[in-house]
């Protein structure tokens, strides 16, 4: 009773935040034999759990929030860095660009760019696969044409697609769908399915709610068990995944994630940060990215990167 007395005393003070839930107690939910942990607030507020993770599992709108770009104009300031082993900047970009859409068409200009180190290589291609990754995700070469925004009925494959080509396709997939199986990466492409029986042995999923700028938000967290052991070596991939869910509309708010694994023939360490905003009638887009990355694959050499995307003045065509 008077540990109580004495939090309500100090949230009216405002030295606790009133989300603060030292009192808390969390509940345990099983959901076609998995096993999931709601906060207090979520039992409190007396939800359709299992529909509501099932919308968190099948959601598109991350993807589709990317998929926006491509039939909007906006401008973007671009940080792209290149290191060395120590921690140096060997190669660079700073830029600003401006994609423009007219007619069901985009085309990009360069307003500023900055370039050191052998970031380009004599053909003025990217000299690394992190810039090359970054430009087919917010730069446009020439003119496109005939894009849509369309992502029901649609998923990302590497059928058909060989080489440099299939790895982009790979990364894209990691990026876009983090969770889910991605065939045809050696060693780790089931590992990466976080929602099927065997993940949940590895990993605690956790839903709460919190306020995320300003806004109510679900949190669905996923992380690996704490008493794993020698095991996480081998099994775990995924690091840790949350993501910020609109509790009116479940697009995604936000995702922070970071992948890491090491393997005969390669090893990775990455960690990314997306924000998105909200043009209005639920049309959302990515406003901040930021990644950090440490990779290295048989016949390439090791890129050790971080970028950062910052996306504004969004105009409709």
């Amino acid at each position: 009773m008077r540990r109580t007395l004495v939090v309500s005393f100090l949230m009216l003070l405002g030295i606790l935040p009133t989300s603060m839930q030292l009192l808390a107690q969390d509940s345990t939910l099983i959901i076609d034999e998995k096993r999931f942990t709601l906060s207090e607030v979520v039992v409190r507020n007396n939800l359709d759990y299992k529909m509501l993770l099932d919308q968190i599992k099948e959601d598109t709108t991350f993807y589709k929030a990317f998929k926006n770009l491509r039939i909007l104009g906006f401008s973007s300031y671009n940080d792209i860095q290149m290191k060395d082993k120590k921690g140096a900047v060997i190669a660079s970009l700073s830029s600003k660009t401006r994609q423009n859409r007219t007619n069901g068409c985009r085309t990009m200009d360069v307003l500023e760019e900055k370039v050191t180190g052998d970031f380009y290589d004599r053909s003025g291609d990217y000299n690394y696969m992190t810039p090359e990754l970054y430009a087919s995700l917010f730069f446009t070469k020439g003119t496109i044409c005939g894009e849509t925004n369309i992502v029901a009925g649609k998923k990302r494959s590497v059928a058909g697609k060989k080489g440099m080509e299939k790895h982009k396709e790979q990364l894209k997939m990691l990026f876009f769908n983090p969770g889910k199986k991605i065939s045809g990466i050696p060693f780790i492409g089931d590992k990466l399915d976080l929602y099927d029986e065997t993940a949940h042995k590895y990993y605690d999923y956790r839903l709460d709610i919190e306020e995320y700028k300003g806004e109510l938000c679900y949190v669905f967290s996923i992380m690996p068990k704490a008493d794993l052991g020698f095991i996480k070596n081998d099994r775990i991939v995924v690091d840790q995944m949350v993501t910020w869910f609109n509790m009116k509309t479940m697009s995604v708010l936000a995702r922070n994630y970071a992948l890491s694994y090491k393997a005969g023939v390669y090893d990775f360490d990455v960690s990314m940060e997306v924000e998105m905003t909200n043009l209005g009638n639920n049309v959302i887009v990515p406003k901040t990215l930021r990644y950090k990355g440490n990779w290295d694959v048989i016949f390439k050499k090791r890129e050790r990167a971080i970028f950062t995307a910052t996306l504004f003045d969004f105009k409709r065509d």
